[in-house]
């Protein structure tokens, strides 16, 4: 199999390392809406510097060790030493062919190409950020910089644009090989699902289906972009079809549990959520759920703990607690709210006048079930709470969720 053939397949698999986003954090990203949006937990690992170091402390070094070529040229020995899974060899060696030709887009992106494997990730985007710099259209090091900001560190919006940005260009290029295009698609549709940007997901998806029939990671962002377009019936039966999937069946089974509760089947619905738990307790721990009544009395108690003026705008504004959004509610918007939103506000905004015969004309509500499960702990929750009330203020006041994004509220 060709080096850049094998890439393919290395990237295809690794999508297994980005954990699926949960039906908890799916991010619906509309105006009026409010999800939980991935944390920033930083790259995986550093290189330690001396200035990160104590004063009379001495940085040890560790040279790469010399490149064993076997008689061949530097860099065709770094992929052959990729190909076998010998990554350390393979840093060395693209690290000479990078030394004898700096201004070689291929060498550069073979050493990203070792580094992401070595997790060693700030190295790695050094290095995708110089052969692309010398080359913008090399599809290895397109691919390669696409997997690593959206599959590889951890997800922020950021990271996954990037990805997007550099999986597309990869997908709109003639000069793109055709074995690259499934990986190239695949890492798109990871980066628009986790962007809130479900149809464009559900495009690259069928790309790589129309390939590659069995992809099991295309058919679960295909169901994944079905469920955050609202299209209930379709994703039943694909999150159905991978059940028996064992990388995937607890997303599965935590999907559909989120689309029996929306037909009211709540018995069914927690059997599948109890699966899913069963599966993979990490991603999916037991909500903290209050009840009802406590539920609304942690908003109360958020309202009345914000500051004067904000409390002022919400006169007359009356905020409800809810279990999950309504179908027409997701509906009202195209394309459609996330069924996992976590609050919603209703109406024009203050600077707006209101139309029609609706009273009040504006509204909030926020989600109780939807909250639960984008939290892990009570604490966590009335913090998710606050932060939700002052997402749908901003979109009061008259905030998009671009501005929104920008002060820390997405």
């Amino acid at each position: 199999m060709s080096r850049r053939g094998l890439l393919a397949v290395c990237l295809l698999l690794l999508a297994s390392c980005k954990r699926p986003p949960p039906a908890d954090a799916d991010a619906g990203t509309d105006a009026g809406a409010l999800a939980e949006g991935p944390l920033d937990a930083g790259p995986h690992a550093s290189l330690k510097t001396p200035e990160t170091l104590p004063d009379d402390a001495v940085a040890e070094v560790h040279p790469l060790a010399v490149c064993d070529a076997k008689g061949g040229a530097p860099l065709d020995a770094a992929r052959d030493y990729y190909d076998a899974g010998h990554y350390a060899e393979a840093l060395s060696c693209a690290a000479q062919a990078a030394a004898l030709e700096p201004d070689l887009a291929a060498a550069h992106a073979e050493r990203g190409a070792a580094l992401a494997a070595l997790n060693r990730e700030p190295e790695a985007q050094l290095a995708y950020a110089r052969a692309l710099a010398i080359d913008p259209g090399d599809a290895d090091a397109l691919l390669g910089a696409a997997h690593l900001y959206a599959v590889q560190l951890p997800s922020t919006r950021e990271r996954d644009e990037l990805g997007a940005l550099y999986a597309e260009r990869g997908l709109s290029q003639p000069s793109t090989p055709p074995e690259l295009v499934p990986s190239l698609a695949l890492v798109a549709a990871m980066a628009f699902n986790d962007l809130g940007q479900a149809d464009q997901a559900l495009d690259r998806a069928a790309i790589v289906l129309a390939r590659e029939p069995g992809n099991a990671e295309a058919k679960y962002e295909k169901a994944l972009a079905l469920f955050e377009l609202c299209r209930f019936r379709e994703a039943k039966v694909a999150f159905a079809s991978l059940l028996k999937d064992k990388d995937r069946a607890a997303h599965a089974h935590q999907h559909l549990g989120l689309l029996l509760e929306r037909d009211g089947q709540w018995a069914k619905a927690e059997d599948h959520f109890q699966k899913a738990r069963a599966l993979e307790p990490e991603d999916f721990p037991p909500p903290p759920l209050p009840s009802p009544d406590e539920f609304k009395a942690q908003v109360t108690r958020a309202l009345a703990d914000l500051p004067a003026d904000m409390r002022r705008d919400l006169e007359g504004v009356p905020v409800a607690t809810e279990e999950i959004p309504s179908e027409d509610d997701l509906l009202a918007n195209q394309p459609p709210l996330s069924p996992t939103i976590l609050g919603l506000f209703r109406g024009p905004s203050l600077q707006e006048p209101c139309d029609g015969s609706e009273t009040p004309c504006r509204s909030v509500a926020l989600y109780r079930r939807n909250l639960a499960r984008a939290v892990r702990t009570p604490e966590e929750l009335r913090e998710q709470i606050r932060v939700t009330l002052l997402h749908e203020i901003g979109h009061l006041r008259g905030e998009d969720d671009e501005e929104l994004a920008a002060r820390g509220l997405e």
